[in-house]
Parts: C-alpha cells; sequence; structure tokens
C-alpha cells in the first residue's frame, strides 16, 4: 500500500498583502513581421517563414489552441532555403502526378 504524503497546510493570513497567487512570467509580445510572413492553410495549419539561429526557414506546421494562444506542435516540417528551392522545382511535376491519380 503506498503511503500517504502529509499535506501542508497554508497559513490564512490577511495581514500583508503579497499581491495575486498566481503571478507568473509576463507573456511575451508577438511580433509584427512574423505575423506578416504567415499564411493560414486552415484547421491550424499555417506556412511560416521564420528565422532560427541566424538562418532562414519555410515552416509548415500544425497548430494547437493552448489557453486562447495558438501554439505551434509537434506535426510539421521546417525546411531550410535549399530544401525550399528545390521543392518548389518539383511542384510542377507533383501538380501532375495529382491530376493523374485525384
Amino acid at each position: 500500500m503506498p503511503k500517504n504524503k502529509p499535506i501542508k497546510k497554508q497559513s490564512e493570513s490577511s495581514d500583508s498583502d503579497s499581491g495575486p497567487e498566481d503571478r507568473g512570467p509576463a507573456k511575451k509580445q508577438k511580433v509584427a513581421s512574423s505575423e506578416e510572413n504567415s499564411w493560414s492553410l486552415g484547421k491550424n495549419r499555417f506556412v511560416k517563414l521564420t528565422e532560427f539561429k541566424g538562418k532562414w526557414y519555410v515552416n509548415i506546421r500544425e497548430f494547437y489552441d493552448a489557453d486562447g494562444e495558438l501554439k505551434p506542435g509537434k506535426k510539421g516540417i521546417m525546411l531550410t532555403m535549399e530544401q525550399w528551392h528545390k521543392f518548389k522545382e518539383i511542384v510542377p511535376e507533383l501538380e501532375e502526378a495529382v491530376k493523374r491519380n485525384v
């Protein structure tokens, strides 16, 4: 049988006001340029042009709703500029394959 841990009681004193108990770090402000470099694909999926460690990437990712704020999820791909240019070269061939098969 697991042992129960004793529960610590908090003193209920209204002598001093230390502010709200749930105070946390301030929320980061969104940068306007990140919104300019974002395109919706629907159903919380976005294509974004992002900079990471001094390099630019095309980020195609699913986002999830966390307390009213969209945050990036695990499902997605981040393409380097080299991969992005290669992808653009392949798109016409891909479009032909889609027309034949769909």
